[in-house]
């Protein structure tokens, strides 16, 4: 399950309110001003920020 389009365009990165990277393999959202991966689980994404993962070099695209 993916997300739809309009959830998309509201979302943001809830430590700095900056723009998210939707990826699909595995489905998280990134933003890259925080360095922080966002994961989303059966179609919801988890918007926690002491449940984001850092985003590091092997994560990178």
């Amino acid at each position: 399950m993916t997300l739809s389009t309009e959830l998309l365009e509201i979302l943001v990165c809830p430590q700095c309110k900056g723009d998210l990277e939707h990826r699909l393999d595995p489905e998280v959202l990134v933003c890259h001003a925080c360095r922080l991966v966002y994961r989303v689980e059966d179609g919801i994404p988890v918007m926690l920020i002491d449940e984001a993962t850092p985003l590091d070099g092997s994560a990178a695209r």
